[in-house]
């Protein structure tokens, strides 16, 4: 039996539109300095320069708007504006928890299989997240870390006691869900998000263990067919 992996932010909730409402809020506050092109493209950059540095989530986020509106305002941005960029990280911090369509039932139909959260970015908040959900208990782990790579599913794979061969995991993100873990040996779904991180798209990989999905709704019937495509291999 598969062991099943799943992402949180924008795979079991919203996430994502969060950002988007907050970077137009941060794109109107340095509207004098330049076009909202040029803004979102020095965020966007900033953002990525500092990945290694702050990692993801909302705090790392706040960081990289101060941090751009202190750029394109030669330093000279009112303390006034960092005083609002700050209050719209810690709004972001203090938003309830909405939970995705078809999560909820889909999860249900899970029970009974060993599950595991794998989720990137700030404890404090992912695990505030994930106790708002109502969702923790549905999980037999829980991993929070900075980064997904092969080397970072390896090593929470093998403290879960899990073959890579036996592992499936189901997210929104290509290049953090799905391209990781098929190069270790598992199964990579993508479920994708209305709203992504440009920072995590990727072209479909040409690989068996890959698969797409339209809604999480469809991931119980994918589990079941996977299983029963290997049990008919092995007694091959």
């Amino acid at each position: 039996m598969l062991t099943i992996g799943l992402d949180a932010d924008d795979t079991l909730w919203e996430n994502e539109a969060f950002f988007h409402l907050t970077q137009d809020d941060f794109v109107r506050l340095l509207s004098d300095h330049a076009e909202a092109g040029t803004i979102r493209a020095r965020l966007h950059d900033t953002q990525i320069r500092n990945l290694e540095i702050y990692g993801y989530g909302v705090k790392a986020f706040t960081l990289s708007m101060i941090q751009t509106a202190l750029e394109l305002t030669g330093n000279a941005v009112p303390g006034g504006t960092i005083a609002r960029l700050l209050a719209l990280g810690q709004e972001m911090l203090r938003h309830p928890v909405h939970l995705l369509p078809g999560v909820a039932e889909t999860l249900a139909r899970l029970q009974g299989r060993r599950l595991i959260l794998i989720t990137k970015g700030d404890v404090l908040d992912q695990e505030r997240k994930l106790a708002s959900s109502g969702l923790a208990e549905a999980f037999d782990r829980v991993e929070i870390v900075q980064h997904k790579t092969p080397a970072t599913y390896a090593a929470a794979l093998c403290r879960a006691q899990v073959a890579p061969q036996d592992f499936l995991m189901a997210g929104n993100a290509m290049r953090s869900d799905v391209l990781p873990v098929i190069e270790i040996g598992g199964h990579g779904v993508l479920i994708p998000a209305a709203l992504g991180w440009v920072h995590e798209h990727a072209d479909d990989p040409d690989h068996p263990r890959f698969h797409r999905l339209g809604r999480i709704g469809e991931l119980p019937a994918l589990i079941e067919r996977i299983e029963a495509a290997s049990w008919g291999a092995g007694a091959g």
